[in-house]
C-alpha cells in the first residue's frame, strides 16, 4: 500500500473554536463530531454541544476529553460516529491533539494504512497529537486493534 494521506473531507481544530457556526462553513464542512464534554462548556472559551447542535443537524457526541483516557472503547465510538456522519465532518475536541488523533486514526483505519506511516503523515502535517506520545501510541494501537476485529 502506498504512504498515508489524510483525506480531504475530515477535518479537525487546531485552536479554541470562538464562533461554532461560523468555523463549520469556514473549514468547508456539513457535519461535526465533537469530543468535548460537559466540563468544558463551563470553561472560558469553552464549547457546548448544544451550541455544535445550532451550527448543524448533522452532529454527535462522543465525550472523550480528559479526565477521559483514550483507549480502545473510545476508538469503537469514534469508528462508529465517523462511519454515520455525512463527508465532509469536523472533529472537535478542546484545542485539537485528541481530535486531530481520532481523524487520523479512522482514515488510517480506513484506508488500510501501516500505523507508522499515519504517524509519519501525522508528523508532517504537524498534527497537534504528535506533541502526546500517549496519542500517538493510541493511534497506533487503535488501528491494529480494529483492524483484527473486522
Amino acid at each position: 500500500m502506498s504512504k498515508f494521506v489524510l483525506p480531504d473531507d475530515l477535518k479537525f481544530n487546531r485552536g479554541l473554536i470562538k464562533h461554532p457556526e461560523s468555523f463549520l462553513s469556514e473549514v468547508g464542512c456539513v457535519s461535526w463530531l465533537c469530543l468535548t464534554g460537559d466540563e468544558f462548556e463551563k470553561m472560558e472559551g469553552g464549547l457546548s454541544y448544544e451550541q455544535v447542535r445550532k451550527a448543524t443537524p448533522h452532529s454527535l457526541n462522543v465525550v472523550s476529553d480528559p479526565p477521559r483516557v483514550l483507549d480502545i472503547n473510545l476508538a469503537r465510538k469514534h469508528v462508529l460516529a465517523l462511519d454515520t456522519l455525512q463527508r465532509p465532518t469536523l472533529v472537535s475536541c478542546r484545542v485539537g491533539p485528541r481530535s486531530s488523533a481520532v481523524v487520523y486514526m479512522y482514515a488510517g483505519l480506513k484506508q488500510g494504512a501501516n500505523p507508522e506511516d499515519v504517524i509519519q503523515a501525522a508528523e508532517a502535517d504537524g498534527a497537534p497529537f504528535i506533541a502526546f506520545d500517549e496519542y500517538k501510541e493510541w493511534v497506533r494501537s487503535s488501528i491494529e486493534m480494529l483492524r483484527k476485529e473486522h
